[in-house]
């Protein structure tokens, strides 16, 4: 019977083999104990006979059961429970006659004594234990913290200056392959794994032999873009910047027709003009910002408009920036190589003739020259108050303006160097910065960019020659023809797009670092908010500087532009800005100005801006690609959702429901998986890979399918730091005031609920996922 108990205890439900190899070594020690006190009394006869009827059954017991070797129990509160509970659980393991009342008390008096002194044992041993793991839980969490601080306290400013210095000394050359080789070089020799070039040829639309120029019907008088007149001289000897201050992919030829001042060009300007003027086949004087160039152009070309002068006004300028006389270009290219759009230039694909994006004659001018249209220019500075650039409504000005461009093919070069990860390799973060491509404007802050990732490499590398190695792969990308339209990062995007799709964690963007030396601005997704708020807290801690945080989900002109839109990647951005900058109109950096490095000395004279982007933006990608789950914050997402239906536009009960509905499936999903997740003592390595395949693809549901030239794609990115309304919302409603029909906007709603839909669906999905996992292993 003895036995069978046992065997019995073995077959319970969620009972311990532990706790049976327990109760058997206690059985055996007391067994011991009772042979020892039987050898010094009468009836050792017996004994023996009783001893050997248990040894028989004893081996016939292990032989039926198959018992594994006795181990120390690993908890000795099992056992005491039951000691406590069943009043004959020691007969069943001694013999069934005692020879005393003495012996026998003496027996229970030792086995309840063992039981205690295990029992307390065990709790001793279990609080250890506890202590200890959250002991290391906490220092692991502090051993990484040093640990990117000591891979970031190498990164020094004067390292950054000279690697910058050395850079600008090469992008006199008329090839960017120096450039590319350089880099290559350099990278390599620090010590980065698979450093390769990644080539496309790609239609490139180029500026003509001599300068655009705008005539002044009245006068004669001809002018360049930058104001100054024309001139057989200035013809033959035209600078590179006079060249370059054009829109690539415009339409080229002559117009000759009447100026029209569209200020912004939105649409209660147009609407306003064309009930005033006949618009067609005119020239619209149209100032840059507010809104996407893309979208302006396309609302200028509906109305009938033939050509567009454009201009920054110096009023949306910061007072430190005079770039009255200089002048800027602009492409209308929206991503890519034109002549392959949604599809790779590789060998063999096929190609669409395609020399012009838009029917439009589109020419960047300087404000300078804009003052010379001006009937009667004035003093602009009124009260040190900035009067903004008007031509008055009653006064005609015909003017004819020439454009040239040359269209062809030309090799654009990408560098990109591999990280490989230590436990996920197949897992990315994309580092991004651009270099100097041949045939474009003079600009010479990409040596900025190009400085900082590779001041970040050499730091990490130094780390990873002394054997460590990040969780996952770290993706270094220095792009080209960025200022085509993003076409290097285009194009290997759409190359390696299928790999991408499911391997890409986070996109970390150096593309304009240090742009002013007044605000730290920061651009995050929503998931990444809070992370980025941590490290600007800490960083200006350390500093004893700490700001207000500047930090905000807003389109951006950046290489990031396809891993944003078209693989709905999380992405952050770090820069340094002028605070007018940051006050003044959106999308004033359409325009492409060619920055001297004098200039960009003169604003960071000690690389000390340089060092912070690299550091902030080093730390970022570190604790991106270590961490064990990912830094993303769900949550921060449905907010992001819910703040954005807020406002005057019109919303459905479906939205706000469903908003609703996003935000509670979030929640639960932050706290019930989350947050375990996080915690050492809960972590299992498959339930950490689910829960990071579901926070890498959370912003893939707001990816839309059709929206205005120029819009993001992804929704969850607002037009400018001013507005929190879903942006395709917004221009549906204030496309709608002009019509009779709705259809644009039930157009725009349907694809807003769609998003949300799939996102809170896509929640529930992963908390039905884990459930399942749950039940399983129950």
């Amino acid at each position: 019977m003895a036995y069978q108990k046992v065997n019995a205890d073995r077959r319970a439900p969620g009972h311990s083999q532990y706790l049976d190899n327990d109760d058997l070594q206690a059985t055996a020690l007391d067994l011991e104990w009772d042979m020892e006190k039987e050898l010094e009394e009468p009836g050792f006869d017996q004994f023996q006979l009783d001893s050997a009827e248990n040894q028989n059954l004893e081996n016939s017991e292990t032989a039926d059961l198959n018992l594994d070797p006795i181990q120390p129990a690993t908890s000795p509160k099992g056992r005491f429970q039951r000691l406590q509970e069943e009043s004959d659980y020691v007969t069943h393991y001694t013999r069934s006659a005692p020879k005393s009342n003495p012996c026998n008390f003496c027996r229970l008096l030792k086995i309840f004594c063992t039981a205690i002194i295990l029992f307390i044992s065990g709790i001793l041993i279990g609080y250890y234990t506890h202590k200890n793991c959250s002991s290391n839980a906490t220092s692991s969490g502090t051993l990484d913290l040093q640990l990117y601080q000591e891979i970031l306290k190498t990164i020094q400013a004067e390292d950054i200056r000279k690697s910058f210095r050395n850079l600008v000394q090469l992008y006199k050359s008329e090839n960017d392959i120096e450039i590319s080789k350089k880099i290559k070089t350099q990278w390599t020799s620090l010590g980065l794994e698979d450093v390769q070039f990644v080539n496309y040829s790609v239609l490139l639309n180029l500026p003509g032999t001599s300068p655009s120029s705008v005539t002044l019907s009245s006068s004669g008088q001809c002018f360049h873009p930058n104001g100054q007149p024309c001139s057989e001289e200035a013809r033959q000897h035209s600078s590179q910047d006079l060249l370059y201050s054009y829109a690539a992919y415009s339409a080229s030829g002559t117009l000759k027709a009447e100026v029209i001042d569209v200020s912004y060009g939105n649409a209660d300007d147009l609407n306003r003009i064309k009930k005033m003027k006949n618009v067609t086949n005119q020239i619209a004087l149209l100032k840059l910002g507010k809104l996407p160039l893309l979208y302006k152009l396309s609302l200028l070309e509906k109305a009938g408009f033939g050509g567009v002068l454009l201009y920054i006004d110096p009023c949306d300028l910061p007072k430190t920036a005079n770039l009255s006389y200089d002048t800027f270009m602009v492409s209308l290219n929206p991503g890519g190589d034109p002549s392959t759009p949604g599809y790779p230039s590789i060998d063999g694909s096929f190609r669409q003739n395609r020399s012009n994006l838009t029917s439009l004659l589109v020419q960047p001018i300087s404000a300078s020259l804009v003052a010379k249209l001006l009937s009667s220019p004035k003093d602009r500075i009124t009260h040190s108050a900035c009067s903004p650039l008007e031509l008055p409504n009653n006064e005609e000005r015909i003017v004819s303006m020439q454009i040239q461009t040359v269209t062809k093919f030309e090799t654009v070069t990408n560098v990109v160097g591999y990280l490989k990860g230590s436990t996920s390799p197949d897992r990315y973060i994309i580092v991004g910065s651009r270099h100097h491509t041949a045939y474009s404007y003079n600009g010479q802050e990409w040596a900025s960019s190009t400085a900082i990732i590779t001041a970040f490499i050499r730091a990490l590398m130094l780390r990873v020659k002394r054997g460590w190695r990040p969780d996952r792969t770290i993706v270094f990308c220095s792009w080209g023809g960025t200022a085509f339209g993003n076409i290097g990062s285009y194009e290997w995007g759409e190359d390696f797009k299928k790999v991408l799709q499911k391997n890409v964690v986070a996109y970390v963007s150096l593309h304009s670092p240090v742009s002013g030396n007044s605000s730290l601005y920061s651009v995050a997704s929503p998931s990444l908010q809070q992370l980025v708020a941590e490290k600007n807290n800490f960083n200006c801690s350390r500093r004893g500087q700490c700001p207000e945080t500047n930090i905000s989900s807003v389109q951006m002109q950046d290489d990031a532009d396809y891993f944003i839109n078209h693989l709905g990647v999380p992405t952050v951005r770090f820069t340094y800005e002028d605070i007018k900058a940051l006050e003044g109109p959106s999308f004033l950096s359409e325009g492409f100005f060619p920055k001297r490095a004098t200039k960009i000395e003169e604003m960071d004279p000690f690389f000390n801006l340089h060092e912070t982007i690299t550091k902030l933006s080093g730390e970022v990608i570190l604790q991106i690609a270590n961490e064990p789950v990912l830094p993303f914050n769900a949550l921060d997402i449905a907010l992001e959702v819910q703040n954005s239906l807020k406002g005057d536009q019109p919303n459905t009960p479906q939205l706000l429901a469903l908003a609703s509905r996003l935000r509670e499936s979030a929640e639960l999903f932050q706290s019930d998986e989350m947050r375990p997740a996080n915690d050492p003592k809960e972590r299992a390595p498959i339930r950490v890979r689910m829960l990071n395949e579901v926070l890498q693809d959370m912003e893939k549901s707001f990816l839309v399918q059709h929206a205005p030239p120029g819009f993001y794609r992804n929704i969850l990115y607002h037009l400018d730091g001013k507005t929190s309304q879903f942006s395709i919302l917004l221009e549906a409603w204030e496309h709608c005031k002009s019509l009779a029909s709705n259809e644009t906007l039930q157009e725009a709603l349907s694809e807003v609920l769609n998003s949300i839909n799939a996102a809170q669906v896509y929640f529930k999905a992963g908390l039905d996922v884990f459930e399942s996992v749950l039940v399983g292993k129950n």
